[in-house]
């Protein structure tokens, strides 16, 4: 069993940053990481992914290149530092993991979910 538990979400406003984490079981470092988003009346999409080994990390187009995901081996968990926010980045973040290595996108292959965090971007 992976237990995930986000934090770090909140109000900002247009331009600024934010970091969430994501605090990980130890089971979780033989994942892959991904955050993902759900805003109002919209279904859950893809934001960025990473093997918690190292290696390649993926983002999907509308947050590439403000975006980053990284993780921390010490303190087993892995992070999404938000920059350049925009209103349109305003859902509940939740963080997941699966065993699937490679680019994973897609929710049904994620097995564990965190509760999720909300962020707020205001204009």
């Amino acid at each position: 069993q992976v237990q995930l538990a986000e934090s770090g979400g909140g109000l900002a406003q247009a331009g600024g940053s934010l970091r969430l984490s994501c605090a990980a079981s130890v089971g979780a470092r033989s994942f892959t990481m991904g955050w993902f988003r759900q805003a109002p009346g919209k279904e859950r999409a893809f934001v960025a992914a990473m093997r918690w080994s190292g290696g390649n990390t993926y983002y999907s187009d509308s947050v590439k290149g403000r975006f980053t995901i990284s993780r921390d081996n010490a303190k087993n968990a892995v992070y999404l530092q938000m920059n350049s926010l925009k209103p349109e980045d305003t859902a509940v973040y939740y963080c997941a993991v699966t065993s699937l290595s490679g680019y994973r996108n897609l929710r049904t292959e994620y097995d564990y979910w965190g509760q999720g965090t909300q962020v707020t971007v205001s204009s």
